[in-house]
């Protein structure tokens, strides 16, 4: 990598080091304005169901990955069947499906690369754990908080949340912190804490191409 990153300041704190050499590209995500429409309930039936249609092909990618490389220490050190979105994705389109109206789109173009560069962490797959760590925890975070305003803003009593309910972590922050006193313990060099790093930060950026690319669409998915 050739730069000074969180991973070699931190000594070994790799999960610290994950969120904090993340931070730019992380805001960046969060600051696109497809999020910040989606954040402040303005976007319709539509711009939500094809927000959902890109998460699902992610999550596909990620979950049959996880399977695919399970006896990795490292991969098996992070996989819950707890955590599994595909099926809740599934359920909530089938509801999103019929508010939207318009037929389902072709899988993007930013979607398809995250795929992509999710295949490509079966060459190493400590990087795997770097998306692993930036959806679901992310999911365990900031997108439990888009989740209640998609149900104010629709007025929804339930139907189409799947997403955003995990009946087998009823508390989030002990599931937190215990995930990440795991990626302490993985035993990667410092070289390999750098990788993963940077595996993250990449994550975030395609998690921003996709919103780019959605943001594209907002006259059409604005409320």
């Amino acid at each position: 990598m050739g730069t000074v990153t969180a991973a070699n300041v931190l000594d070994g704190a790799l999960s610290v080091a994950m969120r904090e050499g993340s931070t730019a590209a992380h805001i960046a995500a969060e600051n696109s304005s497809f999020m910040g429409e989606l954040g402040a309930g303005r976007i319709n039936a539509l711009g939500y169901r094809d927000y959902l249609l890109c998460l699902r092909d992610v999550y596909a990618r990620l979950e049959s990955l996880g399977r695919e490389l399970a006896d990795h220490p490292a991969v098996a050190a992070v996989l819950d069947p707890g955590l599994d979105r595909c099926a809740a994705l599934e359920a909530d389109l089938a509801f999103w499906n019929a508010e939207a109206g318009d037929p389902p789109p072709a899988q993007s173009p930013a979607t398809a690369a995250y795929v992509s560069r999710l295949d490509g962490t079966r060459d190493w797959p400590p990087l795997f754990v770097a998306h692993h760590f930036t959806r679901y925890l992310g999911d365990l975070s900031g997108g439990r908080l888009i989740g209640r305003v998609v149900k104010r803003e629709f007025g929804l009593d339930g139907h189409g949340l799947s997403f955003y309910d995990f009946p087998a972590i009823p508390k989030p922050k002990p599931y937190k912190d215990a995930y990440r006193a795991r990626l302490d313990a993985l035993d990667l060099s410092a070289d390999d804490k750098d990788r993963v790093v940077e595996e993250v930060r990449v994550a975030f950026a395609l998690n921003q191409a996709i919103f780019t690319e959605l943001a594209r669409s907002l006259p059409a998915y604005r409320r």
